[in-house]
């Protein structure tokens, strides 16, 4: 997969920035689908744009927090894995979380990253859920009225905004659904101005 990706014209987001923190979800069992769907790929890919605005995310992150990283958890996926992961949950309660492949998601593209932070022991920071948790509580268009409730702590919710104040200030865009996923270029940018990963 990784010969693939490199013939897309994607680049290696550690090469970019070798500070830059990479654990694929998906290149491992730990993940809601419970099944590794890229195999051997253990480092995240991108097109170099998106690339290089991760590592400006990366220096707004130090610059507040010095000894802090990015942890990327995904980032560019071919179309034939979003099929594979598609077969998966089609006809689950977990199918509205993963893009139809017939419209792709930007992931698609390598122009989307899920991410988070890690302090400077190497431990991801506490959001509240983790990554693919698939509910309310992960949406950031909730979060005030979960920490109203109690259910997420101050601490949970600045540590969304400090993810989300690295990441914005380098020009990614942020979801209402997920706090960790963000993509580099709206969604009709990529659409007219990249190709998708076969």
């Amino acid at each position: 997969m990784e010969e693939k990706l490199k013939k897309a014209g994607l680049v290696d987001i550690q090469k970019i920035d070798p500070s830059i923190q990479v654990e694929l979800k998906y290149s491992s069992t730990d993940n809601f689908l419970k099944k590794d769907v890229y195999g051997s790929l253990e480092r995240g890919y991108l097109v170099r744009e998106a690339a290089l605005k991760l590592a400006q995310a990366q220096k707004e992150l130090r610059k507040q927090k010095p000894g802090y990283s990015l942890l990327v958890y995904d980032a560019a996926r071919p179309l034939s894995v979003q099929y594979k992961m598609w077969e998966i949950v089609k006809g689950t309660d977990k199918q509205i979380y993963i893009g139809d492949p017939e419209r792709g998601s930007i992931h698609n593209y390598g122009a989307a990253v899920d991410i988070t932070i890690v302090d400077e022991k190497g431990v991801p920071l506490d959001m509240g859920t983790p990554m693919d948790y698939f509910g309310w509580l992960a949406e950031p268009k909730r979060e005030q009225h979960y920490l109203t409730q109690g259910k997420l702590t101050r601490q949970q919710v600045a540590n969304r905004q400090l993810l989300r104040s690295a990441m914005t200030k380098a020009g990614f865009i942020g979801i209402s659904s997920e706090w960790w996923h963000f993509n580099a270029f709206s969604q009709d940018w990529v659409r007219q101005h990249l190709k998708v990963i076969p």
